[in-house]
């Protein structure tokens, strides 16, 4: 039996991906290891949003060569569809996979060679507009909560992007499908599903029923059945676009049983000629109203933020405006991005550029912005009744302190006395404070031989 070790890089579509890439593999006889166990195979998921997401897949390549100098190492994702001849030139690299061919990794396998010292790795790599195909995944094992695919590709040509020409066109799993999925991940005992995709606002688009021409299912329908999927306790929605967050959307999540009331929502710039140059959909006057209505139906909700610094015409006063925009919003934290050039995107067109020195400075002061946005949101949580979902991932540095951590359902991150029996369960709790690390302080919470 050969062993395969994974590792991804990038965001929450990934490790699902990666996770069920992992399950095929062992339905073929392989045996999933860690990276450091002197794998047989080594696959690599990529990343390519930032040119530092490329940087990343080297050195976990030459990390690899350094645990087994024999081993097989293929690349797939989102790097390996939009640069293969680039990634088969890497040293150590034995196979590229695109887009259209990473769920057939188990099938290809068999036919796999070790490439030569000096010689190029084979490539599998179709042009993007033959990934038509919707390949269903979900997270598991890996993390307390699974990440549950339903959405992929997207038709959004945002200036500074390469995920369609990474991923494709848009497409979708049908409602069926992923109630089925998640009563699989039900039956697994876990308690959290985070719904993710590249643009899941999107939901419905391309999926079997609408290319049957029957009536296409929205996000709204999708959310309202997996409402009802008994078992799983909490579902959270990961990213979605301030113009497919409609308000329908936002009064279900409201008065569901089992949707949290947290929101991530990509802004991307504060001022709305950026995003007009960055060809975003909509203007920061309708993010004004989404971030209002979340707060007027529930005023404890979490709303993240994604924005981009040192975007092409990007001038200071746009910088300025979108500082102010963010700081006079009733949001809880920012994902902060560092504007990276990237290859056949319409942004590097667009001038002037901004200076190197000048994007992290903007990303330090959004980043300190973040850290207070976060600060406000803790502070005002406190004094409240929570329920607490307990993480089976302990920190060395947790164990050493015995403590673990856990997030409320509105993903205010907590600390607890350290206690196996509360990983993977979920606690009401009393949030009391926040320590000096910046995370919330709870009530001890009570023994769970105790409550049940």
């Amino acid at each position: 039996m050969k062993k395969v070790a994974f590792y991804t890089l990038g965001c929450k579509l990934n490790f699902s991906e990666t996770s069920t890439l992992a399950r095929l593999m062992e339905q073929q006889g392989y045996e999933r290891v860690e990276f450091n166990q002197q794998p047989d195979i080594f696959i690599i998921n990529t990343c390519s949003v930032t040119d530092n997401a490329d940087k990343k897949c080297r050195k976990i390549v030459r990390e690899a060569q350094k645990i087994n100098p024999d081993g097989y190492v293929a690349i797939v994702g989102c790097y390996a569809q939009l640069k293969p001849t680039e990634i088969s030139e890497i040293p150590g690299v034995d196979a590229v996979l695109g887009a259209a061919e990473k769920f057939r990794l188990h099938e290809l396998m068999p036919t796999f060679v070790k490439v030569p010292n000096g010689q190029p790795a084979q490539v599998f790599n179709s042009p993007i507009e033959t990934a038509i195909d919707y390949h269903a995944a979900y997270s598991l094992n890996d993390r307390t909560r699974t990440f549950l695919k339903v959405q992929d590709g997207c038709d959004y040509p945002c200036a500074y992007c390469t995920i369609p020409l990474a991923r494709g066109k848009s497409r979708s799993d049908t409602i069926e499908n992923v109630v089925r999925a998640a009563q699989e991940i039900a039956e697994r005992s876990v308690k959290e599903i985070v719904l993710t995709g590249v643009n899941i606002g999107d939901f419905g688009v391309g999926s079997g029923n609408s290319l049957l021409n029957q009536q296409p299912e929205t996000f709204l329908d999708l959310i309202q059945v997996l409402d009802e999927v008994a078992g799983i306790e909490r579902f959270r929605i990961s990213s979605i676009e301030p113009n497919l967050l409609t308000d329908d959307v936002i009064r279900f999540v409201a008065q569901s049983k089992r949707f949290v009331p947290h929101f991530h929502v990509p802004l991307q710039s504060g001022s709305n000629r950026v995003l007009g140059l960055m060809r975003r959909r909509y203007k920061r006057e309708l993010y004004t109203d989404r971030v209002q209505k979340i707060k007027q139906l529930m005023p404890h909700a979490c709303i993240g933020v994604d924005v981009i610094v040192g975007h092409p015409g990007e001038t200071d006063v746009a910088f300025k405006e979108t500082y102010q925009f963010l700081n006079e919003l009733p949001i809880s934290y920012l994902h902060v991005f560092t504007y990276s050039e990237r290859p056949n995107t319409t942004a590097l067109t667009i001038k002037p550029t901004v200076p190197g020195h000048i994007r992290a400075e903007r990303s330090k002061m959004l980043h300190s912005l973040s850290d207070k946005k976060r600060r406000a949101f803790y502070e005002s949580q406190v004094g409240q009744d929570a329920t607490v979902l307990f993480e089976e991932d302990v920190t060395e540095a947790d164990r050493r302190t015995g403590i673990m951590q856990g997030f409320t359902e509105n993903y205010v991150r907590v600390v607890a006395k350290y206690d196996p029996l509360l990983i993977n369960e979920m606690l009401p709790v009393h949030l009391t404070g926040i320590n000096t690390d910046g995370l919330m302080e709870v009530s001890e919470p009570e023994a769970v031989l105790e409550i049940h």
